[in-house]
């Protein structure tokens, strides 16, 4: 028979042993219980059969990433440039209505493209920054980025200077047009662009206006937006902006909104000439009935 004082040690440590036991079964319920409470993360892009490399689909209002595919993914964005050509203008408050003539400067040597605004040709500042946002006009971002005080290179520095203010530390910029390859981002900083250019009034009318005609060497040039979708009345879109060179395939980028919300949407090097567009339908398709049922918060 055990001595009374071993048998008590005995149930101290049985004591000792099942206090253990509860706390550890309480600390597996609470952790259980906050895992339950936290957001799902973002759906993988393979959730959608999209054709784009590179896919964002962020809450405009919070930040929260609904769905993605290489965010991370530097690469060149084109035209999607124009935006910030279009903020740093605004934001040095150069004259709008100053008269520009398009010169021999303008015209693209790197791809080759071609444009209806001649060398010679004269528009406000204003008509070069709706043209360069709406039609993405190269010639009309390369004479907002030449009439800069200190000329081109001074514009490219104060694009970079803005990209790095906003935190946009993927993002590099050469030119004003986006013809240039070395124009790279990734699509978490042109999220952060495309909230940052849809606070510009003059941005959001001009990126999704329809169409617009403007006077050039006596004659009119009629010109129409790049995206189809802002002639659409089935989307809402308060920004948009798109992009191609070879390097970059076909992108885009837009602000819209859908069931009360603002959603930034960003798709890079897409390739097919329709599947950008195609792309996003099928976001728009994918994300609705989630905001119906209110499984997407």
């Amino acid at each position: 028979m055990q001595s009374p004082p071993r048998e008590l040690h005995r149930l101290e440590k049985i004591v000792a042993s099942l206090a253990l036991l509860a706390v550890l079964a309480l600390t597996i319920g609470f952790a259980q219980a906050a895992g339950g409470q936290r957001k799902a993360p973002p759906e993988s892009s393979s959730a959608v059969q999209l054709r784009s490399s590179v896919v964002l689909v962020q809450d405009a209002a919070n930040g929260e990433t609904l769905l993605a595919r290489n965010p991370g993914a530097v690469m060149p964005i084109a035209s999607i440039t124009k935006l910030m050509t279009a903020m740093v203008v605004l934001d040095h408050q150069l004259d709008l209505n100053q008269r520009v003539v398009i010169s021999g400067d303008d015209l693209d040597t790197l791809k080759g493209t071609g444009s209806r605004l001649k060398p010679g040709s004269v528009l406000t500042r204003d008509e070069l920054l709706l043209l360069a946002l709406m039609s993405s006009e190269n010639r009309a971002a390369s004479a907002l980025g030449r009439t800069f005080p200190g000329g081109t290179a001074a514009f490219v520095g104060a694009m970079n200077a803005k990209a790095k203010a906003l935190g946009m530390n993927d993002t590099r910029f050469s030119d004003p047009t986006g013809l240039n390859s070395a124009n790279v981002s990734s699509a978490r900083d042109l999220a952060t662009l495309v909230k940052t250019a849809h606070d510009y009034p003059r941005i959001r009318e001009y990126s999704t206006r329809s169409s617009a005609t403007v006077e050039a060497m006596g004659r009119p040039l009629a010109y129409r937006n790049t995206n189809g979708l802002v002639r659409s009345a089935n989307w809402d879109i308060g920004l948009s902006k798109t992009g191609f060179i070879s390097e970059a395939g076909r992108c885009l980028v837009m602000q819209v909104r859908m069931a009360q919300r603002d959603f930034i949407v960003v798709l890079l090097d897409s390739w097919g000439k329709y599947s950008r567009v195609g792309d996003a339908n099928r976001i728009r398709k994918w994300l609705e009935p989630r905001l119906a049922a209110g499984s997407v918060r």
